[in-house]
């Protein structure tokens, strides 16, 4: 496996908290948290049941936000799909629940009641008998030496058969004072949020997931980090404290950047973020990727561009999809996509070039610590992929529909509009005794009106005998235009 060097920085402002992940100098992934719409994801509610939906198996819950959340019937209790949703739940009773997945657009938050808390090490579920290992943890030795250790830990706390736990990829290596201490926090703290949900009335938050400042700390210093920076001093001490009670292990690669030179423009983050959301994402050999973000997937496309390779034309496909997958996997781990992704490489005649590409594609999301399932090369010669979705992408999160296009990214042609004023003032005409015509409409429609269609336009006049006045309104886009009956 090939050497890792990350790092960490965080870059805090009093609306906003931003943390990149740099690997081998190069960005790999921005988390983004707003002060006033901060991510659920993990928040547990006591929430009241508005809705069951027999015919979709779920239902709606009421847990204070602006929009119901959903529940479906395989995330209540046991996770038994099969049981009618009626039978599990019914209209205005109360439930414990976790959010899965941020509301994302139109759609409301996902809930479960199969309760989950993390610390450092470990994932607290009460109510559950079972204890698993990260998959990211190979070592046969290693998961069996750790499952004991858990074991142990929950025998002397009294948790056997209360609770389960799943180490986290962290607790590899790690020893048994520091798993004991993990598993005793995790039972003070759920002891205290059980007299929560006791005392408090449905709807009500029970537990706030960590900022993403802490979050960060707690989940992403892995081995591998070299060093977290972070620009503020305030957070810095907040995390420095954070840090002796529950990671002492990570506080000697933590540090204040003090510079004047912004931390993100330092490490040219914010050039990565600006072309992280643009649609085309050049490759080094003349090729390039095409990013397509619609609202079932996203789809990217292979392009060749200006590559034409040294030796055959399969030579050249092949290397321009070695390259392709690599970016790939950096590109779905920056921009954050999840749900389906269509990946259309350059169609590849050879079986083994398309294994070797798609083991290139696997390798670069082996880093990715969000969950995400690649399959082979279908009979179109696409690959289909899927990666779990949480939180909002970076586009959804920065950007919004273009209010002149709607988001289509494309404008009808200052000619189509010309045909549509014309067609407009003769059905007017029809309906209507008007003395003259009035239109508004932008510069690009005038100009054509008065160039390239005049001779239309002076037909028109003469055809419907009437005067046809011209007006540039420049606050209009280009398919805008009005037309006033005088």
């Amino acid at each position: 496996m090939s050497f890792v060097n990350a790092e960490i920085l965080m870059n805090v402002t009093p609306t906003e908290t931003r943390v990149a992940v740099v690997e081998n100098g190069v960005l790999q992934e921005i988390y983004i948290e707003r002060t006033n719409h901060r991510g659920l994801v993990g928040n547990i509610y006591k929430g009241k049941v508005v809705r069951v939906l027999p015919g979709m198996q779920a239902a709606f819950v009421d847990i204070g936000l602006e929009r119901a959340a959903f529940i479906h019937a395989a995330e209540v209790g046991k996770g038994d799909a099969n049981t009618p949703i009626n039978q599990l739940l019914h209209e205005g009773q109360s439930l414990v629940v976790q959010v899965t997945k941020d509301p994302i657009s139109t759609k409301g938050a996902r809930l479960t009641t199969q309760l989950a808390i993390p610390s450092r090490y470990l994932v607290y579920m009460p109510g559950v008998d079972h204890v698993g290992v990260s998959q990211r943890i190979e070592e046969e030795g290693e998961r069996d030496r750790l499952k004991e250790l858990v074991n142990n830990c929950m025998e002397a706390e009294g948790l056997t058969g209360e609770a389960g736990f799943i180490l986290r990829t962290a607790a590899e290596g790690v020893g048994e004072d520091e798993i004991l201490a993990d598993t005793r926090y995790l039972r003070r703290l759920w002891r205290k949020l059980e007299e929560r949900i006791k005392d408090n009335k449905a709807p009500s938050l029970v537990y706030d997931e960590l900022p993403l400042s802490l979050r960060t700390i707690r989940d992403l210093s892995r081995p591998e980090v070299s060093k977290i920076l972070i620009d503020s001093r305030e957070t810095f001490q907040k995390i420095e404290h954070f840090t002796q009670q529950y990671v002492p292990e990570v506080a000697e690669r933590i540090d204040c950047y003090p510079g004047p030179r912004p931390i993100f423009e330092l490490y040219s983050v914010e050039d990565e973020i600006q072309r992280a959301l643009e649609r085309k994402v050049p490759l080094k050999s003349g090729g390039y990727l095409v990013v397509d973000q619609t609202e079932a997937m996203t789809t990217i496309d292979v392009n060749t561009g200006g590559f034409v390779g040294r030796r055959n034309l399969e030579e050249t496909i092949y290397k321009t999809n070695l390259e392709a997958a690599t970016a790939i996997g950096r590109q779905v781990r920056l921009r954050n996509l999840g749900g389906i992704i269509i990946l259309d490489f350059i169609d590849m005649t050879e079986p083994e070039h398309q294994r070797q590409v798609l083991r290139m594609l696997e390798k670069m999301l082996e880093k990715d610590h969000t969950k995400s399932k690649i399959s082979g090369v279908s009979e179109l010669g696409l690959v289909e992929m899927t990666r779990k979705r949480t939180r909002e992408s970076l586009e959804h999160m920065l950007m919004e529909p273009c209010k002149a296009c709607d988001g289509r990214g494309s404008v009808k042609t200052a000619e189509t509009i010309c045909y549509e004023i014309f067609r407009e003032i003769l059905r007017e005409e029809r309906a209507y005794e008007a003395g003259t015509y009035s239109v508004l409409a932008s510069q690009q429609v005038v100009d054509r009106l008065l160039d390239e269609d005049s001779h239309g336009l002076a037909d028109l006049e003469a055809f419907i005998g009437k005067a046809i006045k011209l007006q540039v309104e420049s606050q209009y886009t280009q398919d805008q235009y009005d037309i006033i009956l005088q």
